[in-house]
């Protein structure tokens, strides 16, 4: 956002005013200050120089506002409003430029309640941007002092004057977020979405905010949207998942794993998931093969090599189960691929219980009474 130039050849042109003003007076003075510094805005005039005009301008105008007469002008105290809160955006000083923000902020009230008949709009409504400029300045710097409270409480009023500006939408919900005022997060992530911001985490925090509020469709939708807006987002993804599966909403959760993996076809955990799926429903053939192919992409993955003893375990008892001549070879096989497994398992931490006790029936099953033992023993040391 740029600073805002009060735009009109009426204040360079004064001796059309109402000549009932003498030259000198202090009203007339003020008005000639507006349009001088118009011109060193167009001229690009450094910021000392357009100081030094305002100066000249605001003292014109609080020599006004003390007079008896115009004190009661509304042209009065908008030309002090406009003038002081350039000052507010323009002045390195922060102390003066707090000064002036407050005398302007005052002005601007004092102007709005005067000016019945609405002859100074654009003078109001220029101080009023050029005011909320400064806001957003105080609020950045509330923000990176982890003054939450205080950031929020400009930056609403400041998203709220430019409700189109994403970003600010954006800094107004992190800043509810951080001070846990979640229906106020929740409306400005939604004011920055609606307004076509695309960014990944503000669908993620729209969707953490609906999941907590027990809106879990909406939670979905909001993914959904997130993800046809950022195709491919691992994250995004990953949390689309993950709410499905919290949900169980297991085959739409497949459907989106499948369709990833087509493109994805490195992602260790969605293989993982599949593979968990599969196996939850009674797809043990279908989940071996997810968590071998997650084994080849690491071949140290603990979480698929347990899961995968457990699945080639759940195979050996389903052999056992059937009237086929080779069930006992079957199940023979099955057992011994497990073993493989979650030995493997049990390598890369040798401090898991549920590793240990499957190797352990494994072991009783085999007869492996020496196998056995050993593991007990290792179960009594942890």
């Amino acid at each position: 956002m740029s600073k805002i130039s009060f735009i009109g050849t009426i204040f360079l042109v004064v001796t059309t005013w109402n000549l009932a003003f003498s030259q000198k007076s202090q009203l007339l003075i003020a008005r000639n200050s507006v349009g001088k510094l118009q011109m060193a805005i167009n001229n690009k005039q450094d910021a000392n120089a357009q100081l030094g005009i305002i100066g000249e301008g605001i003292k014109a105008s609080e020599a006004a506002q003390n007079d008896k007469k115009t004190k009661k002008w509304p042209e009065t105290w908008a030309i002090k409003a406009y003038l002081s809160s350039y000052v507010a955006i323009t002045d390195p000083n922060e102390g003066n430029s707090d000064k002036y923000y407050g005398l302007a902020i005052e002005a601007i009230d004092s102007a709005k309640r005067l000016d019945k008949f609405q002859t100074n709009t654009h003078l109001i409504e220029a101080s009023i941007y050029n005011i909320n400029i400064k806001k957003q300045e105080k609020a950045n710097a509330a923000f990176a002092k982890n003054d939450f409270t205080t950031a929020f409480s400009l930056l609403k009023e400041v998203s709220d004057f430019f409700p189109k500006d994403t970003t600010l939408a954006v800094n107004t919900a992190l800043a509810a977020q951080n001070i846990r005022g979640f229906d106020n997060a929740l409306e400005y992530f939604k004011r920055a979405k609606e307004n076509g911001a695309r960014n990944p985490a503000i669908f993620q925090n729209l969707a953490n905010i609906y999941t907590s509020k027990f809106e879990t469709d909406q939670a979905i939708k909001t993914l959904e949207d997130g993800i046809r807006v950022n195709a491919g987002d691992v994250n995004l993804t990953n949390n689309y998942i993950n709410l499905l599966l919290d949900n169980e909403k297991y085959v739409e959760a497949i459907k989106v794993i499948e369709n990833t993996l087509k493109t994805d076809t490195a992602n260790k955990l969605l293989y993982f998931l599949y593979g968990y799926l599969y196996q939850n429903n009674s797809g043990l053939g279908t989940a071996e093969l997810a968590y071998n192919k997650a084994l080849v992409i690491d071949e140290n993955y603990f979480d698929a090599l347990y899961q995968l003893g457990v699945a080639y375990i759940q195979s050996a008892n389903e052999a056992l189960k059937s009237t086929s001549a080779d069930k006992n070879q079957k199940f023979t096989s099955f057992i011994n691929r497990a073993e493989v497994a979650l030995l493997q398992a049990h390598e890369i931490n040798q401090n898991d219980k549920p590793t240990v006790q499957l190797l352990i029936e494994i072991y009783t099953r085999k007869n492996k009474l020496d196998k056995v033992q050993e593991l007990k023993s290792k179960l009594e040391e942890f």
